[in-house]
């Protein structure tokens, strides 16, 4: 498939734990060889750890991913939330991946404005370069989160709306498509609950339970970028692509992680903004998802925008990660294929992202 052969990508939040693992596979050729892949951050210490991480690899292999890196590679300082600079990211591009978020619960919590900024003026910046500069860009694709879907803290709220201003954006700026993707959790990305419960464990406990009944989706970072590419290829305007992945209990998680280690546990109550249970796809939304292979995708709520020759056969229910929930041993033998058991683990997340 050559659908980047040749293209100049911008994937904005490119230092992220996505963002690496998304401009790795674009160096891979897979989807054809870009010409040029900008990796668009604010945080320059980031970036030239990248920078080294890969001069350093090449060095050791003859990998043809990390050949000619530094022709292909343009790292740009700069902040979503600021017009000018993503103007300026944006000049030339063919294909907008942004992976730009402030994605941590809590933090939103805390500082909600923030999230407003990064999560929604950061989207409606892509959108209004385009619109105001007359850029040629070919398809945006926005990645979301499965606290989008009935959102009930800052973050899914805001990560709600960037959907919607994406989906909109196919009106104001016709000669580009827009998509979005929304999936759970990542397995060991930054920020998230296994890298914590590795560092609880290793220092001796506890290991933190926020309560038994939560559920969450899993997949891994190669699963969210299998998405995101997916919704390049075969994503309509408007349309939001889902996976289809499995659950678990969090509990369960740290069982599989504890092994039989006299570490304890000790349930600290659901931190602000949290929910029980991550639903993707809405009861709401199930009337307007179609089946695309290992995918959903959720048509777009602009009636304009849909395809008048899509059938929708409606989903029997919404999609939540209480469904289908691995029992501990499917929770073992995941966590042991993705090298996540805390035997095989590194001591930090994101060494892994170049491997």
């Amino acid at each position: 498939m050559a659908l980047l052969e040749g293209k100049r990508v911008l994937v904005t939040g490119g230092t992220g734990s996505l963002g690496k693992v998304l401009v790795r596979r674009l160096l891979t050729g897979e989807l054809g060889q870009p010409r040029k892949i900008i990796v668009f951050s604010r945080d320059e210490a980031k970036q030239h750890d990248m920078r080294v991480a890969y001069a350093q690899r090449r060095a050791a292999t003859d990998e043809v991913i990390y050949r000619d890196f530094e022709r292909v590679l343009d790292f740009r300082i700069g902040d979503v939330r600021d017009f000018h600079s993503v103007a300026d990211a944006m000049r030339g591009a063919d294909v907008v991946f942004n992976a730009a978020a402030l994605k941590q619960v809590p933090a939103c919590e805390y500082a909600p404005f923030q999230a407003v900024l990064t999560n929604i003026v950061g989207p409606e910046n892509i959108v209004r370069a385009i619109q105001e500069l007359g850029l040629d860009v070919e398809t945006v694709v926005g990645i979301s989160t499965d606290k989008a879907c009935k959102p009930v803290n800052v973050m899914g709220m805001t990560k709600s709306l960037q959907e919607r201003v994406f989906i909109q954006a196919n009106q104001r700026c016709t000669g580009t498509q827009f998509v979005c993707v929304r999936y759970g959790n990542v397995l060991a990305s930054r920020g998230s609950v296994i890298p914590l419960f590795h560092e609880q464990i290793r220092s001796g406990g506890p290991v933190t339970i926020t309560t038994p009944e939560m559920t969450r989706f899993l997949l891994s970072l190669d699963k969210a970028v299998d998405t995101v590419f997916a919704a390049l290829a075969g994503a309509k305007c408007g349309e939001t692509y889902i996976p289809r992945v499995p659950s678990a209990r969090v509990v369960d998680i740290a069982s599989a992680l504890i092994g039989n280690r006299p570490v304890e546990t000790v349930v600290t109550g659901i931190r602000p903004g949290e929910k029980i249970d991550e639903i993707l796809v809405s009861d709401e939304e199930r009337f307007r998802t179609v089946a695309r292979g290992e995918y959903y995708a959720i048509l777009p709520l602009l009636p304009e925008l849909r395809d008048p020759s899509e059938t929708v056969v409606p989903l029997a229910k919404e999609y939540s990660s209480s469904d289908n929930v691995m029992d501990l041993a499917g929770v073992e033998a995941l966590l042991h294929d993705h090298g996540l058991m805390i035997d095989d683990a590194p001591d930090t997340v994101d060494g892994e992202l170049l491997r």
